[in-house]
């Protein structure tokens, strides 16, 4: 019998509220899932005594974690499942989980063959042996890949300048704005250094959440090792660690001690997602941002899962009403259905775009410009089922601020 720590996820404070459950965005869409409070607290009384009451079903949990913050009593319920998932689940990963979780490994050689990669993803009949040969589904719009990857390009344009600046960061960039998206890196280093901090980069490692989702965990256990000791070696060189990803960044905070038991307490408070950072600077009084005249949109916003777990998406939305040309929409919170990979699998494709409709249909009664989001599967997801573009809020303060009259005070 698997050993269970009866401490673990405090599920006894579990309040049978069913709070939890009413937030679901799976339990509404799939009745195959049993739901947040009898997957998680209620089924961890049961897995304590023998592993055989493990339910297979915990697989349709998106780990999007609101059920983690309607729950008043801060019962880690979608850690108990995942948990449960990684003491239990003990078959080899399909080939398909595999190579949607080695972001890490597929980037590198799909950048370097990138219009190739792209053209080919793209072709229906591509689409439809994906779909009947490894289940990714085909009706996903797949990412496209950048020629050339965002570290190759700080090496040649950007990291000779970068020691000019009176403070230093460390940059974890993650595998999407390196391999898929490196504009999101090249804006990350202007806002960065019109605010008067150098940009540094890490011996890093893909954080890990995608492996942790397709139950690759000895993969996941050895990044999260690996970055945990490169963040140690910037914050002893005097560099806090700033991050553009949502879910790299709840990864890095909370699954790595919680779920893969990797110590990172000596750092956490050196990790930083950039938008509170960007905020505390300026409501300090350590820089003062200067706006481009003229620049106007019309911007709806949508807090990630993940960004509303960790609290965050209050200083994204304190940012954006700085800009004087921004109007802004805050959309009401709803999950965009994608999860990470769980949007991609054959098996879910339809529960995915169920779960997401409520936002893409608040989206289009909003008429924006454009939606700002953190999350870069979010992007991905709202881009291909609405039709509407999504920005990192980064990116929007690249293209709003006037980067060269922006003023730093130390």
């Amino acid at each position: 019998m698997q050993e269970r720590n009866i401490s673990q996820g405090n599920f006894e404070q579990c309040q049978k509220c069913s709070l939890c459950e009413t937030v679901c965005p799976v339990m509404a869409n799939n009745p195959a899932y049993a739901g947040p409070k009898r997957s998680g607290p209620d089924g961890e009384r049961y897995r304590l005594k023998n592993g055989i009451f493990f339910d297979d079903s915990l697989k349709y949990c998106l780990n999007c974690k609101r059920c983690e913050v309607a729950c008043p009593s801060g019962v880690r319920i979608a850690d108990l499942i995942q948990q449960a998932r990684i003491d239990f689940e003990h078959k080899a990963p399909k080939l398909r989980d595999m190579m949607l979780a080695s972001t890490d490994q597929v980037g590198p050689l799909a950048s370097a063959f990138a219009p190739i990669a792209n053209f080919a993803l793209g072709l229906k009949p591509v689409k439809g042996l994906l779909d009947v040969t490894i289940g990714v589904d085909r009706h996903r719009t797949l990412p496209k890949y950048a020629s050339g990857t965002f570290v190759q390009w700080f090496r040649k344009n950007a990291a000779a300048a970068q020691q000019a600046y009176p403070r230093q960061i460390s940059y974890f960039h993650g595998c999407y704005a390196n391999f898929n998206y490196p504009q999101l890196g090249k804006d990350f280093v202007a806002v960065m250094n019109a605010f008067g901090i150098g940009v540094n980069l890490m011996d890093e490692r893909c954080c890990g959440v995608a492996k942790i989702a397709n139950g690759m965990i000895p993969a996941a256990m050895r990044d999260a090792r690996h970055n945990v000791e490169v963040f140690r070696d910037s914050v002893a060189a005097g560099r806090d660690i700033v991050t553009v990803s949502t879910s790299c960044t709840m990864t890095i905070l909370e699954e790595y001690p919680e779920l893969l038991k990797v110590d990172n307490s000596d750092v956490m408070g050196h990790i930083s997602l950039v938008e509170p950072y960007l905020y505390k600077l300026i409501a300090s009084g350590a820089v003062k941002p200067v706006w481009k005249e003229g620049w106007k949109a019309r911007v709806a916003y949508h807090a990630p899962c993940h960004q509303e777990r960790m609290g965050l998406s209050i200083f994204t939305l304190e940012l954006l009403r700085m800009i004087p040309g921004l109007v802004l929409v805050e959309l009401e919170s709803n999950c965009c259905g994608i999860a990470g990979t769980y949007g991609f699998k054959k098996e879910n494709y339809e529960v995915s775009q169920k779960i997401g409709k409520p936002l893409f249909d608040s989206i289009a009664a909003a008429a924006p410009d454009f939606v700002a989001c953190e999350c870069e599967t979010c992007k991905w997801q709202i881009e291909m089922s609405t039709g509407v573009p999504v920005k990192n809020p980064v990116s929007i303060l690249a293209e709003a601020l006037d980067l060269e009259k922006t003023e730093y005070l130390f």
